[in-house]
C-alpha cells in the first residue's frame, strides 16, 4: 500500500494504491487527496469487502498508518489493521526498493499520465478507474509470462469483519495488557509499547534476553532485557 507522488494532482497527495503482491492486480487506486486516516480507511474497508482481506501487508513509514511523532509509531489505522488480523511490515526508511512492485506500478501509471496528459476535477476517479481496468485485464505483465494480472489473481478468502472479536491467542500463551498510557510494566521495568495499543491485550514471546511482543499476528515491538528500555526503539 502507498499514496503516488502528488505532483500533477492538485492535491496535497496523488492516489492511494493497493498492489496484490502475488498476481500485480491493483485491488484499489482511488484519490482521497489527504493523508487522513478516516478516507483511507474507508477506501480499505470497500477493497476488504469487494476483494477479500489479506494476510499480510506492506507499507512505508508514512500518514496515516504510521506515525513518525509516537514513540513506537503505531496509528489507530494500524491497530484497526491488525484487528482484522492481518499481519504487517514496514519498509526500511527511505528505501523504496522494498516496495519495488507498487513502486514499478506507479512508474507505469507516470508513463501513462505524461502521454495522456493530467486528468482535472471530477475526471480524476474516472481517469483512474479506467487504468486500473486496463492495468489489470488488458496489459500483460512480463513478471507474469505475458499473463495479465486479472487472469492470475483471486479473491481472498478471508471475509472482512465490521466488528471483529478479540483476538484469541494460542491456549497457553503469556499475555499482558497494555496500560491506558501505552506502556506494559515487566520485571519492574516500564516499557513504551503504543499509546494506540491502549487496553489491548498483547502476546510476550520470551527468547533468551529479549522479549517479542505481539499484537493480533503482528509484532510491535522488541524488548532487550539487557538494556535500559528506550521508547525509541522501534519495529521497522
Amino acid at each position: 500500500m502507498d499514496f503516488k507522488s502528488p505532483i500533477g494532482w492538485e492535491a496535497p497527495v496523488g492516489p492511494l494504491s493497493l498492489l496484490d503482491d502475488h498476481s500485480r492486480y491493483v485491488l484499489a487506486l482511488e484519490g482521497t487527496w489527504s493523508t487522513r486516516a478516516e478516507p483511507v480507511r474507508e477506501r480499505l474497508t470497500q477493497t476488504f469487502q469487494d476483494c477479500g482481506v489479506p494476510e499480510e501487508m506492506l507499507m512505508d513509514h508514512g500518514t496515516p498508518w504510521w506515525n513518525m511523532k509516537a514513540a513506537t509509531g503505531w496509528t489507530w489505522l494500524t491497530v484497526w489493521l491488525m484487528q482484522q488480523g492481518i499481519r504487517l511490515h514496514f519498509s526500511g526508511y527511505r528505501h523504496p526498493q522494498t516496495q519495488g512492485k507498487v513502486e514499478r506500478f506507479h512508474g507505469a501509471m507516470a508513463a501513462a499520465l505524461k502521454r495522456r496528459g493530467y486528468p482535472a476535477g471530477e475526471q480524476r476517479q474516472p481517469w483512474l478507474d479506467q487504468f486500473r481496468y486496463e492495468y489489470n485485464h488488458t496489459r500483460p505483465h512480463e513478471a507474469l509470462q505475458m499473463k495479465t494480472p486479472g487472469s492470475v489473481w483471486r479473491k481472498s478468502e478471508r471475509v472482512y469483519q465490521p466488528q471483529p472479536p478479540g483476538w484469541e491467542y494460542e491456549t497457553g500463551a503469556e499475555l499482558c495488557r497494555v496500560a491506558d498510557h501505552g506502556a506494559v510494566r515487566i520485571q519492574g521495568r516500564r516499557w513504551e509499547i503504543s499509546r494506540a495499543l491502549a487496553g489491548q491485550w498483547v502476546q510476550l514471546i520470551r527468547i533468551e534476553s529479549r522479549i517479542l511482543v505481539y499484537y493480533c499476528r503482528t509484532l510491535v515491538r522488541e524488548l532487550d532485557l539487557l538494556e535500559h528500555p528506550s521508547p525509541r526503539k522501534q519495529v521497522v
